[in-house]
């Protein structure tokens, strides 16, 4: 299946006193730094509450809990509304009054590059990048907030297409640039999403973002500040289960 348009609260860490790496002749060789280097000490889940704003609407808090590969799930505030939705592996699911009402093709990418690629095999994360559109054999360096970034998929100077960012030094996901197709209008130009990892704080041998910034077409469309991070706290299966709703027990 396919795509997200995702807002995805999600995060990221490294070690201090680490080597430069070496130069990076193509986006696999990238992904397998990344996966290389933290692959032992990367979290396996991660639990956090997320104040949710958009321009002009009244803020929001979420529940959100990740297990790594491929799973994500918020619950919306007030819990008693039973609303949530899931991403598991490339679907996504809506959740209504305890009612599942929605299934679709949709892969997270900002699950894949901040998340997943650390916990799961290479092959696997290179299947799902070239599965949504990332051109690997182009890679480029830049400048992203005062650090040095590899740029994956784009050549310098186009930021329209597909492309990741990635902090070279700690070798942290950084910012997600996604064409977006409308299938119900093949002749209307894709909508660009714009979304970025920031203020990266340690989390146990790992690291976490507690902030996600998405721009939809160049305008703000949403922004997630994280509070209360846990990793690797006691999660129960039935959390994401995408056939019947489960309460998030793990929610206090």
């Amino acid at each position: 299946m396919r795509r997200t348009a995702s807002l995805l609260p999600m995060l990221l860490l490294a070690s201090p006193g680490v080597l430069p790496p070496p130069a990076a002749p193509n986006g696999e060789a990238v992904i397998r730094q990344m996966h290389g280097r933290y692959v032992k000490s990367w979290y396996h889940n991660l639990t956090f509450v997320q104040t949710t704003t958009r321009p002009g609407r009244p803020e929001e808090t979420w529940y959100e809990a990740g297990s790594i590969p491929g799973k994500l799930r918020i619950d919306i505030a007030p819990l008693d509304s039973m609303n949530a939705f899931m991403y598991v592996g490339d679907s996504a699911y809506a959740f209504h009054g305890g009612k599942l009402v929605s299934a679709r093709a949709d892969r997270n990418l900002l699950m894949t590059l901040g998340f997943d690629v650390y916990g799961q095999p290479v092959d696997t994360t290179l299947a799902q990048l070239r599965g949504e559109g990332i051109d690997l054999a182009r890679v480029h360096e830049d400048m992203w907030k005062g650090k040095p970034v590899w740029v994956v998929g784009a050549d310098a100077g186009d930021s329209t297409t597909s492309q990741f960012w990635i902090e070279k030094e700690r070798l942290l996901f950084v910012r997600l640039i996604e064409q977006r197709h409308n299938p119900a209008k093949p002749d209307a130009p894709p909508t660009i999403l714009d979304a970025e990892f920031n203020n990266y704080q340690p989390l146990g041998r790992a690291w976490v973002a507690p902030e996600c910034v998405i721009r939809v077409n160049g305008k703000e469309f949403q922004r997630e500040a994280y509070r209360d991070i846990v990793a690797d706290a006691k999660l129960s299966p039935a959390l994401f289960d995408t056939r019947e709703y489960h309460r998030p027990e793990w929610v206090k």
